[in-house]
């Protein structure tokens, strides 16, 4: 059997940015190397400042100023890879509808039956006419979320989408992006500093160290998707790989801990 080529292939060799004049650079990232294969959903967890976004900017090709490589599997008929993108804040245009701003990233052509398709898919069927400051804010995490899936893409990535809301909140927003993952199958790479919630979303988690941010443990969740709601068990793995990131980037989790 061929090999299946990853749909992710990242090999950063330092990503930096300049200081006031005077100070030295800060390197944001170091020696970080990662693949993801298709279809995978990958938790990137790592403490506040380790340079989780940067790297998600950086494989959307929204910042090509570092040293290294990315490289994403182009779909399987040839066109480049569609990147769906996912940021801490909805991004929504406040001048257009909910139906507008979905639209917006979809050819005219066929964009009205995408558009009610996933309004449906994430419980807004009535919500097309409203505009964005009309939303609650988990609302306005749905339209995102229906937004970046109705591209279809061959990578999604999502950067702390569920951060500041309410419990919940996250929990209905957590069980109704696996409901879409499992419709419509795209490879995900998730960024979360929560390993509970990495552990009850992703196949593995991708540990990663303080600044300069590097990869420094790559683990596996062996728990089956149906007993991920026993508080009991992810808590346990929670520690467990708690006190092993703790240990692996030493006293830099101390300061700025994962959860």
């Amino acid at each position: 059997m061929a090999p299946v080529t990853p749909a992710l292939i990242a090999q950063i060799r330092e990503k930096r940015y300049a200081r006031a004049r005077g100070e030295k650079w800060h390197v944001a990232l170091a020696g970080l190397s990662l693949e993801v294969a298709a279809g995978e959903f990958v938790a990137l967890v790592g403490p506040s400042g380790c340079g989780k976004t940067t790297f998600l900017n950086i494989v959307a090709g929204l910042d090509r100023d570092f040293a290294g490589e990315v490289r994403l599997a182009p779909h399987p008929d040839g066109r480049p890879a569609r990147v769906g993108y996912v940021f801490q804040e909805p991004r929504l245009l406040p001048w257009r509808t909910v139906y507008e701003n979905i639209a917006l990233v979809l050819p005219a052509n066929g964009a009205d039956a995408v558009v009610k398709d996933m309004l449906n898919a994430v419980g807004l069927p009535k919500a097309q006419d409203l505009y964005p400051p009309q939303l609650s804010v988990g609302m306005s995490r749905r339209v995102a979320i229906a937004r970046a899936f109705a591209i279809q893409p061959d990578l999604l990535l999502m950067d702390e989408p569920f951060v500041s809301l309410d419990h919940d909140t996250v929990e209905q927003l957590r069980e109704l992006l696996l409901k879409l993952w499992h419709a419509r199958p795209t490879t995900v790479l998730f960024v979360t500093h929560d390993i509970r919630e990495a552990l009850v979303l992703a196949d593995r988690l991708v540990l990663l160290s303080g600044t300069p941010g590097h990869v420094v443990a790559d683990v596996p969740v062996s728990l089956a998707r149906n007993r991920r709601g026993s508080g009991a068990e992810i808590e346990r793995l929670r520690d467990e790989i708690l006190r092993r990131h703790r240990e692996l980037i030493g006293a830099a989790a101390t300061a700025t801990p994962v959860e």
